[in-house]
This record gives C-alpha cells, sequence and structure tokens, in this order.
C-alpha cells in the first residue's frame, strides 16, 4: 500500500508541476487579452448574479447555478489550502494566490459561455452541458469530451466527497478525543457523522439539480457571510499588525521570504510556485468543473451567465482566500514552522472561542457544501457517458461513497483523486483555447447590442 501510495503521489507531483501550472495561468492571462479584460464587467456580473432571467430556458435561476458552483468550489482548500502555500512560500505566496484569482476571472467566464452556448435539452426536459458537450459540439471531438467526463466522474468521487467527508469526521474525532469525557465517543463518531453526512446529502441531492440549488442559495451565502465576518473580526483583534502583514506580502512575494523563528525560509520561485498551484487548486478556474452547473441556469443569453459564472472566482479566491491568507500571516504563526491543517489551527487558535468558532463552522459548511456541488458534476459526467438510465445509480452510490469516506483513511484516495481532477484540465484549455475566437466574437456582440439599447 504504502508503493502504491508513493507512485500515486509521483504522478500527481507531475500532474500538478510546472507545466500544467504554467499552461493555467498562461490560459488566464491569455482569454483576460483576448476578451478585452472582461474583468472590468465585474460590478454588472455581480448586479446580474442578483436578477432573474425570466425570458431564457434553464432550470435554475443565475443566482442558483452561482451558488451551486461556489458550494464545490469554496472548500477546503480556501483553509487548508490557503495554510499550506504559506507555509511552503512564504507570506508572498498569498499575493500570488490572489492574482491567479483575478485573472481566472476571464478562464471561468469563457468555461461557462461556451458551455451555455453549445448546452443541450435532455429528453426529460432537463439542460444539460459543460466541456464535453463543448468539446463534441463545438470542437467536433467527441472521444476527448468522453475523456473528460471520465475523468469528471472519477475525480468528483474522491476529491468532491470522500474526502470531504472524512475531513468532517476527523475534524469531529479529533475535538472529541482531546477531553476525557468524551474520548471514549471518538472512535465511533466517525460512524455516527458518515450516517448523519450522508442521510442530509441523500435528502437534498435525490431531488436532482433543483433540489441542490435551493440548499445552495441558502447555504453559501451563509457560510461566506459567516466566514469572512469572522476573519474580519480576527483581524480587527490584532489591527496594529496588518501594516506590516500587507508588507510581508507584498514584499515577500517578490523577493522571497528569509528564515525566521521555525520557518526555514523561501525565495520568489517558491512563493509563486505556491500561490498559484493552490490558488489554481482552489478557484477551478479552467479545470472545466463550475461549467457543467453554469450550462443549467435560466439566462437568454451566454454572456449573461458567463459574467454571472465568472464572480465565483472572485469570490473564491479574491476575497474568502485572500482573507484566509491575511489572518494566517497576520497571527504570525507561519514563523513557528507550523505546515498545513496545523498551522491553520495555529493561526484561528490564536484567539480564544471565535477563533476556532469561526474555523469549525468555517470547515464544515464548506465541506457539506462541496459534497453537494461535485455530486451534480460527477452526475452529469455519468449522465453523458452512459445515458440519463446512470443518474439514479450515481447517486445512490455517491450516498455510499460519503458513508464510506467518513470512516476509511484515504491517502491514496486523496491522490489518486488530485491526479484526476488535474487531468481534467487538459481536453477543457483545449476547448478554451481553439474556441476563444468563438466566445470573444459572442462577447462583443453581446456588448455592442447592449450599448446600442442604452443608447435608443
Amino acid at each position: 500500500m504504502e508503493t502504491l501510495e508513493k507512485a500515486l503521489q509521483a504522478v500527481s507531483d507531475f500532474v500538478w508541476g510546472v507545466p500544467l501550472l504554467l499552461l493555467l495561468m498562461g490560459t488566464h492571462v491569455f482569454l483576460t487579452l483576448r476578451l478585452g479584460f472582461v474583468q472590468r464587467h465585474l460590478i454588472q456580473a455581480v448586479r446580474l448574479s442578483f436578477s432573474r432571467d425570466l425570458d431564457g430556458e434553464g432550470d435554475v435561476s443565475h443566482f442558483g447555478a452561482l451558488t451551486t458552483a461556489l458550494a464545490a468550489t469554496i472548500g477546503t482548500g480556501n483553509i487548508v489550502g490557503v495554510a499550506t502555500a504559506v507555509a511552503a512560500g512564504g507570506p508572498g505566496a498569498v499575493l500570488w494566490m490572489w492574482l491567479t484569482g483575478v485573472f481566472g476571472i476571464a478562464t471561468k467566464y469563457a468555461e461557462a459561455l461556451l458551455a451555455v452556448k453549445y448546452r443541450i435539452t435532455t429528453p426529460s426536459g432537463l439542460m444539460a452541458g459543460g466541456p464535453m458537450y463543448v468539446l463534441e459540439r463545438g470542437l467536433k471531438v467527441k472521444w476527448l469530451g468522453a475523456a473528460f467526463a471520465a475523468l469528471t466522474a472519477v475525480a468528483a468521487f474522491g476529491i468532491g466527497c470522500m474526502v470531504q467527508a472524512n475531513s468532517i469526521s476527523q475534524m469531529i474525532r479529533e475535538a472529541l478525543s482531546h477531553h476525557p469525557a468524551t474520548a471514549a465517543l471518538a472512535g465511533p463518531s466517525v460512524w455516527v457523522t458518515g450516517l448523519l453526512l450522508a442521510t442530509f446529502t441523500g435528502f437534498v441531492i435525490l431531488g436532482g439539480i433543483r433540489s441542490i440549488a435551493r440548499v445552495c442559495e441558502k447555504l453559501v451565502p451563509f457560510m461566506a457571510a459567516f466566514y469572512i465576518l469572522g476573519c474580519l473580526a480576527l483581524l480587527a483583534m490584532h489591527y496594529e499588525g496588518i501594516p506590516e502583514t500587507l508588507r510581508l506580502i507584498f514584499v515577500s512575494a517578490f523577493t522571497g521570504q528569509a528564515a525566521v523563528g521555525g520557518f526555514l525560509g523561501a525565495g520568489m520561485k517558491e512563493a509563486m510556485r505556491y500561490g498559484i498551484a493552490r490558488g489554481l487548486f482552489s478557484n477551478e478556474s479552467g479545470l472545466g468543473s463550475a461549467p457543467i452547473v453554469a450550462a443549467a441556469a435560466r439566462t437568454s443569453h451566454p454572456v449573461r451567465q458567463a459574467l454571472v459564472s465568472s464572480t465565483g472566482t472572485f469570490w473564491d479566491t479574491v476575497v474568502v482566500c485572500a482573507m484566509t491568507g491575511l489572518v494566517l500571516v497576520n497571527s504570525g504563526q507561519w514563523r513557528n514552522g507550523f505546515q498545513g491543517a496545523a498551522l491553520t489551527k495555529a493561526a484561528f487558535g490564536d484567539v480564544a472561542f471565535l477563533g476556532p468558532l469561526v474555523l469549525t463552522v468555517g470547515l464544515l459548511t464548506f465541506v457539506f457544501s462541496t459534497i453537494l456541488g461535485w455530486e451534480y458534476y460527477g452526475e452529469k459526467a455519468a449522465e453523458y457517458l452512459f445515458g440519463p438510465k446512470a443518474v439514479a445509480p450515481y447517486r445512490w452510490m455517491w450516498v455510499a461513497a460519503v458513508l464510506a469516506g467518513s470512516v476509511s483513511t484515504l491517502s491514496a484516495v486523496w491522490t489518486f483523486a488530485d491526479i484526476a481532477n488535474g487531468l481534467m484540465a487538459v481536453p477543457n484549455l483545449v476547448a478554451l483555447l481553439a474556441l476563444s475566437g468563438v466566445a470573444a466574437a459572442e462577447t462583443r456582440s453581446y456588448f455592442a447590442a447592449e450599448a446600442g439599447r442604452i443608447q435608443t
């Protein structure tokens, strides 16, 4: 088993190595330029998020599609992933992570635009879309669409289901084991957690996209607002350190960070590498997951939903990841040699009661929402491969996987899912780059029509 885990880790390191990171970041920059810096329409995009397009076709509202995508995107990467970047790359990694969000907005926009343009209506009357349909109908390369769908269906069970359930069960188990009065409950707690989580998941996902969207519309705004306000409160309690925190983040992003305390030191290369890697992994821009739910949105024009979807990267990385990064660097705990989850726990535990509360509620809600969002991605991938008959069995398998993930050791599963998740990006980026002209033409046409409508 140890040999398998080492082999999988080696493959994962290769997949998520410099070539993929350069391809993803390069696509972000290219599409930003090709689409005329579409980020400048961010305020309009946020307004559209809360509007209802009554003239459009689709299964859920703009807001429902956005919150479902955010449910899948905002997860442990926004908390533990940021800590991993800071621990390895120093404070400067926060700036590079933030920049992946700024440029990644254009990629998320293009993904959603193409997903809506090339979506189909299934025999059941529901919408289906995403990179697999873009590759089949836009590029006429069906086998590549099938490859993307297969990778998505596999990655979903790992990164979006089992490892998420495991995160919750292990967090509760660890909390109980630290107190003599509850230590005896630590072992059985993983089963109780798994059964409860599987039950709640089943109630939501068995109702399909409309049920998932209804829950996400309520859960995602609450969890994001609670976490952001909690981070702001923690920063306010240590407000005197904020100027130095900002200086450290900006200066060390371009110069690196010398060894200090237990921190071993990191150069500019490490700050860039770990900041960009965790930023891309967190916001999923270019991986092709979020466009699957964007295709279900009720919209009268592909650009309208594309604008709404682009705000997902803004909220995920430019806001939520940035808040986490500020709290971590401002706490000073990164100097003590903590790694990953240990750094997160130390930084948020720095303030009695409030810090642990923000961290616990954040992780619980982020993880559960990720399970819901990724189920829809995997379900639509299975439907593309095997037809509508695959949907119901896939949902039941998902519920079973939630329970299995809660009670299992998952290092190999996590690594395998990491590989599949990274490989999803390759066919999706092929479609984005090859069809960037289509996205640019649709964008120009839409905004020209909007300008004409305003003038008249």
